[in-house]
């Protein structure tokens, strides 16, 4: 090898090489170069599970253990009294039954639209909540030091645990995913409201020239395409900045540990990187009930728009 080659190498095995990376590497999902479940393809579509397709199953397991199958289990009681968990459960939804949803979408369509608002709130809460807990890592570590079983074996399952981010939500295609559920809820709240027709004509206000048609007509379409792209971005961009926070504050000491060459440079910046790094872990979770409340919030707001016609 060259002295230009092994400088180049050098320079490519650095940290300030590695750690947008390595950022990267932990707030992005598993490619599909290290899939957990490997399934066929169908019709060119590669459906092998990645890191945030089971935590959407994992979430999903939670939800209904923490509030279907309880919710189920007391609704089967005749005359029960909610407590302890129930109990809290009866608050936020009659939290959001009296503040969100009756008065954007209205009581007469309050029932019909509750439970899609408040299974959108826990799956949100549940998704975000859960990207705050370190079990993989903790696996990780298992793995590591307990069996172990090194970190380049692509072939170990907890390894494969190991690529990508927990938080699901920070995924645009999940948020996506969920935009395009209010998207088309919006459209259904305003045809059963109105009728097909007019739910289309209420889109702009009646009585105007001609001409402000011209305009108004492309803007309100443009609109309706707005909204769910701003909820995708806005859950997305918020659940993925904080971890990126992190990582960056974290990233320090072995940033300056290289940069001085100093290891004791490196370690003195843990007692500014990891207080903030815990901090910021702090804020983090009021970003992941305000952002599940957000999401909801807008989703009543947006409904509630189609339902209840105002120019």
């Amino acid at each position: 090898m060259s002295a230009t080659a092994e400088q180049d190498h050098t320079a490519g095995t650095s940290v300030l090489d590695q750690v947008g990376d390595n950022i990267i590497h932990h707030v992005s999902n598993s490619s599909l170069d290290h899939p957990l479940i490997h399934l066929p393809h169908f019709f060119g579509i590669d459906l092998s599970v990645t890191k945030h397709v089971l935590m959407l199953w994992v979430v999903a397991i939670l939800l209904a253990c923490a509030v279907i199958i309880p919710i189920r289990r007391y609704m089967q009681k005749e005359k029960a009294i909610p407590s302890g968990w129930m109990n809290a459960l009866e608050l936020i939804v009659k939290f959001f039954r009296d503040s969100i949803i009756k008065p954007n979408i209205g009581s007469k369509y309050s029932e019909t639209w509750a439970p899609l608002i408040l299974t959108l709130f826990f799956f949100i809460l549940f998704a975000n909540g859960i990207g705050l807990l370190p079990f993989f890592d903790i696996l990780g570590a298992v793995n590591r030091f307990a069996f172990h079983i090194p970190a380049s074996d692509n072939h170990n399952f907890i390894n494969n645990l190991l690529h990508g981010s927990v938080t699901a939500t920070g995924n645009f295609n999940v948020t996506a995913g969920l935009a395009v559920i209010t998207f088309f809820a919006i459209i259904i709240a305003g045809t059963r409201a109105h009728g097909f027709i007019h739910h289309w004509k209420n889109l702009v206000p009646t009585g105007l020239p001609w001409p402000v048609y011209i305009i108004l007509i492309p803007i309100e379409i443009i609109g309706m395409f707005v909204r769910p792209f701003a909820l995708t971005m806005r859950l997305a961009a918020n659940m993925t900045g904080g971890h990126i926070a992190v990582l960056a504050i974290l990233s320090f000491m072995a940033i300056f540990a290289e940069m001085f060459n100093s290891t004791a440079i490196g370690l003195s910046l843990a007692l500014f990187s990891i207080p903030m790094a815990i901090a910021i872990s702090g804020l983090e979770i009021i970003v992941v009930l305000v952002q599940a409340y957000v999401f909801t919030l807008l989703s009543a707001v947006f409904i509630g728009m189609a339902i209840n016609v105002h120019h």
